[in-house]
């Protein structure tokens, strides 16, 4: 399968470059279909239930056809406040980069996450209380396999893969003002609480 198919075949071109970067390869064991139809449907039916339910199937999942195998997964889901990474801790130690994009948007070498308020017609309630909504992109290495080293090409190509998924996914939920993420993902990166940029 090519990049094109792959995730619904929703990738920007930025973000097909960027996959087949972070898998070093333009082959793939599969594209799987349906996946943003099935997401958006079921961020819908989660916030209008009470309580956070159970996990749901990747909305993406990318398999590189090589060996040792290597792949992404990209889950959504509703989060609660205190889900948000910035609370004080220490990441910055742990190797994690907070940027400015969306509420809360960060990464390392294994995984991404994007945090946004999404205000929808299709979301009774959300133009009070806008849907928090968590995408998460996690790198799938085989017992053999490693991550991908931490360097600004890495984390920049997770966040450029994640920001076009998650673009589309808020699009199709008809978020206002795309859920404040922008046309283009953001590499600026902010200072942890409590901790000096630089």
């Amino acid at each position: 399968m090519t990049t094109a198919q792959q995730c619904d075949g929703i990738l920007s071109p930025a973000a097909a470059s960027a996959l087949e970067s972070t898998l070093s390869t333009t082959r793939f064991l599969g594209a799987g279909s349906g996946g943003l139809d099935r997401t958006v449907r079921e961020l819908i039916e989660d916030y209008a239930r009470e309580g956070r339910p159970p996990g749901h199937r990747p909305m993406c999942r990318s398999r590189a056809d090589a060996t040792p195998s290597r792949g992404i997964n990209i889950h959504f889901r509703l989060y609660d406040w205190g889900d948000l990474y910035d609370d004080g801790t220490d990441w910055a130690s742990q190797g994690r980069y907070l940027y400015e994009m969306g509420r809360e948007t960060s990464t390392n070498n294994e995984s991404a996450r994007i945090f946004v308020g999404c205000s929808s017609p299709r979301m009774k309630g959300s133009d009070k209380q806008p849907a928090p909504i968590e995408s998460v992109l996690s790198f799938d290495r085989s017992l053999q396999g490693s991550y991908p080293e931490n360097t600004p090409a890495t984390r920049e190509a997770f966040l450029t893969i994640l920001h076009s998924v998650t673009l589309t996914v808020v699009r199709e939920l008809g978020c206002e003002g795309d859920a404040g993420l922008t046309e283009t993902p953001v590499f600026t990166t902010k200072a942890w609480r409590g901790k000096q940029e630089g």
